[in-house]
C-alpha cells in the first residue's frame, strides 16, 4: 500500500511540474503571440515544446501544438525569419506540407516589438510570482545566513589551513560576504567562483580579532593527478560536471535531527525527526563538529543527548547507545543512526519583490560573469537544460512548504529566461532585435538566403548545446541516486533501508 501511495504521489509531482515548466513557456511564448497579432503578423503555429506534434488543433487559422521534444515553445511568425530547422515545416490537417506563402513584408519597429513581447511577458510573469512571494513567504535555513565556520574537513585545503570553527568569515578576496550559501555575496559562490591561488579569506575570530588567512588550492598538476587516481571509466565525462573550487568547510547550524535510520540506535533510544539536541554528554553544543568530535572520541560508550522537541520546547534526556550496523558491509564503527540536518533550524521570511528581481538579475550577471572569465573554474558544463530544470522542480516540490520554493524558485527562473533570450545570438528574442536594427539602419531587410544560413547554423549549435546539458543533467540524477549512503542495522535482517524523514 506504501508503494503504491509513493507512485501516485510522485505522479502527482510530476504533474505539476509539467503544469508550472509549461506555464513559463506559455507565457513567454503569448506575449509573442498576443504582440503579433497587435502589430497584424502572420501567425502560422503555437506551440509548446519542440519536435513533430503529439497533439495539435488548428483555431482561427492558427495551429496550437504539444511539441515532442520537452524543450522551450515557439509561435511560427513565417514574416519574422526563417525557423523551419527548429519549428519545421507548416503542416496541415491532413498531415501534409504547406506550399510557402508571398507575405507582406513587415517593418523593423514590428519584429522588434514582436521579439521583446516575450521576454517582457516573462519578466512581467517574475514580478507576479514576487508579489505571491512577498505574502506568502519562503523557506530559509541558517546555512543560508550565517557566515560562521561550524565544519572544517581535515582532508580539504581548509583543514590544512589555520582556519578555525567558530571563525566568522567576513571577505573572500576581498568581496564582502553576509551568507554561506547562495549565489549573492556568500561563501560558497566566492570560493567557487574565485581564480586566485592561494584564496585570500579574512575572518573574525572570537578574542583574537580580524584575520587574513590565505588558502592554498591544489595546483593543476595536482587535480590531474586525483583525477587519474580515480580511475574514472571514460564516457563519464561526458555525464559529469567538473568540480566547483572547494575548501572543505560547512556553516554552523543548530543540531538538528534531519531522519534516523529504522531500525537504528537514535530511533529505539525515542528521538524523533525535528529533535534540536542542546547538549552532548551534559556539555553545550556550539556546532555540529561537537557532535562528531564526542562520537568520535566514544566510539563504543553509550551517549545522552540533551534535546528540545517540539513547538512547546519540551527539555528530555536521550541515551542513545551506538552499535555497529550491518550495512555498509565495511563499517568499523559503532553509529548511532542519526541523520543531522546540515540547513539547522528552518525560518519563514517575507523577502520585498524588488530584492528578489534585483537578487534575481545578481545572479545572472554573476553566472554570466563567472563563466567568461578566463581562469575561473565556473563553465557552460554546470548550467541546466530542461531535464535539470524540471528535476529541481520536483525535488522542491517534494520538500516541505515545497510550493513556496517554487513559488520563490520561478522569479528566478522568469528572469533567466527574460535575460537569457535578449542574448544577441540568431533564434533567441535578441537576435531578432539585433537583426530588426540591422534592417532598420541599413534600410534593407537581410538576403533571406543568408538569414537562413545564420539561423539554421544557430539552431544547430542551440540544440548541440541542449543535447551537451541535458547529459549533464542526467548524469547528475543518476550519480546522485548511486551514490545514496546504504545504513542497516540489526537485529532485523534484510530489512531495506528506510529512513523516517521531517515532514
Amino acid at each position: 500500500m506504501d508503494t503504491v501511495i509513493q507512485i501516485l504521489r510522485a505522479i502527482g509531482v510530476i504533474f505539476l511540474v509539467l503544469m508550472t515548466f509549461n506555464l513559463l513557456i506559455v507565457v513567454h511564448e503569448w506575449g509573442h503571440f498576443l504582440a503579433a497579432r497587435w502589430r497584424g503578423l502572420q501567425v502560422d503555429r503555437f506551440q509548446i515544446w519542440f519536435g513533430k506534434p503529439i497533439w495539435k488543433k488548428t483555431v482561427n487559422g492558427v495551429q496550437y501544438g504539444l511539441g515532442s521534444i520537452p524543450a522551450g515553445g515557439f509561435v511560427a511568425l513565417p514574416q519574422m525569419a526563417p525557423m523551419e530547422s527548429i519549428e519545421g515545416q507548416n503542416v496541415n490537417e491532413d498531415g501534409e506540407e504547406e506550399e510557402p506563402r508571398e507575405l507582406p513584408p513587415i517593418s523593423p519597429l514590428d519584429k522588434i516589438i514582436v521579439a521583446f513581447a516575450g521576454p517582457l511577458f516573462s519578466f512581467m510573469l517574475a514580478v507576479c510570482f514576487a508579489v505571491v512571494v512577498s505574502f506568502v513567504g519562503k523557506p530559509t535555513n541558517e546555512a543560508s545566513s550565517t557566515t560562521v565556520l561550524g565544519v572544517i574537513s581535515p582532508k580539504g585545503p581548509a583543514g590544512k589551513s589555520e582556519l578555525k570553527v567558530g571563525d566568522k568569515i567576513l571577505t573572500i578576496e576581498g568581496q564582502k560576504v553576509d551568507r554561506f550559501l547562495g549565489m549573492i555575496n556568500s561563501v560558497q559562490w566566492g570560493i567557487a567562483s574565485s581564480t586566485s591561488n592561494p584564496i585570500v579569506i579574512e575572518v573574525d575570530r572570537p578574542g583574537e580579532g580580524v584575520k587574513t588567512i590565505a588558502i592554498d588550492m591544489p595546483t593543476d598538476k595536482e587535480k590531474a593527478t586525483a583525477e587519474k587516481k580515480k580511475n574514472k571509466a571514460w564516457w563519464k565525462s561526458f555525464v559529469e560536471r567538473p568540480e566547483l573550487r572547494k575548501i572543505g568547510i560547512g556553516p554552523q547550524t543548530t543540531a538538528v535531527i534531519m531522519a534516523l535510520a529504522d531500525p537504528g540506535p537514535g530511533l529505539e533510544a525515542g528521538l524523533k525527526p525535528g529533535d534540536i539536541v542542546e547538549k552532548i554528554n551534559g556539555k553545550q553544543i556550539a556546532t555540529l563538529s561537537d557532535i562528531f568530535n564526542t562520537e568520535k572520541a566514544n566510539p563504543e560508550k553509550a551517549v545522552t543527548y540533551s534535546i528540545i522537541r517540539g513547538k512547546n520546547k519540551e527539555k528530555l534526556e536521550v541515551t542513545v547507545v551506538p552499535r555497529l550496523p550491518l550495512e555498509p558491509s565495511d563499517a568499523k564503527k559503532p553509529h548511532s543512526g542519526i541523520f543531522w540536518d546540515g540547513a539547522g533550524i528552518r525560518t519563514m521570511v517575507y523577502p520585498g519583490i524588488f530584492e528578489q528581481v534585483a537578487n534575481s538579475l545578481m545572479m545572472m550577471k554573476n553566472t554570466l560573469g563567472a563563466i567568461v572569465t578566463p581562469k575561473s573554474e565556473v563553465s557552460v558544463s554546470h548550467l541546466s537544460g530542461p531535464v535539470g530544470i524540471m528535476g529541481l522542480y520536483y525535488d522542491l516540490f517534494s520538500m516541505k512548504d515545497g510550493w513556496r520554493l517554487v513559488l520563490w524558485f520561478s522569479v528566478i527562473m522568469n528572469v533567466n529566461l527574460a535575460v537569457l533570450n535578449m542574448l544577441p545570438f540568431p533564434v533567441l528574442d535578441g537576435g531578432h532585435i539585433m537583426m530588426a536594427f540591422f534592417e532598420w539602419v541599413s534600410r534593407k531587410p537581410m538576403k533571406f538566403r543568408v538569414l537562413e544560413m545564420i539561423q539554421t547554423a544557430f539552431v544547430i549549435l542551440l540544440l548541440g548545446f541542449m543535447a551537451f546539458v541535458t547529459m549533464k543533467d542526467v548524469g547528475d540524477r543518476v550519480r546522485g541516486k548511486g551514490e545514496e549512503a546504504t545504513l542497516r542495522f540489526g537485529p532485523k535482517q534484510g530489512d531495506s533501508p528506510k529512513a523516517t524523514e521531517n515532514k
